[in-house]
């Protein structure tokens, strides 16, 4: 289902692609985080997504009541508390998708899928 915001003059209607881009950008911007990831269902290996690609590390969905549920699928850093990375990453993509949007973010999930090493 489309994400709608609907204004004096009109109704736009906003792409659940639109949405997961915006938010896995604003994502990999989070402190920790190095980016998304994709399990591949052949060899069960996780592959970290270039820019490209984000978008198949995100999952967005819109509900009845126009609320949007966010499932994101990461790798982060090693060495860093996974709460504090999660918490800094829920808080950071609600506050800028619903600005962007105007629509309420209702839920985050985050599932971690791997941890990198950093130099």
């Amino acid at each position: 289902m489309k994400g709608r915001i609907i204004t004096d003059i009109g109704q736009v209607s906003v792409d659940t692609d639109v949405i997961a881009k915006y938010a896995g950008m604003a994502a990999v911007e989070c402190f920790g985080v190095v980016g998304m990831a994709m399990i591949s269902v052949k060899d069960g290996l996780v592959k970290l997504l270039k820019r490209e690609s984000m978008t198949k590390g995100v999952g967005v969905t819109v509900n009845e009541d126009n609320q949007i549920t966010i499932d994101f699928h990461i790798i982060t850093v090693y060495g860093i508390n996974i709460a504090t990375i999660a918490d800094n990453l829920m808080n950071n993509v609600k506050y800028k998708v619903e600005a962007f949007t105007g629509m309420k973010v209702e839920k985050i999930n985050i599932y971690v899928e791997g941890v990198r090493v950093i130099d």
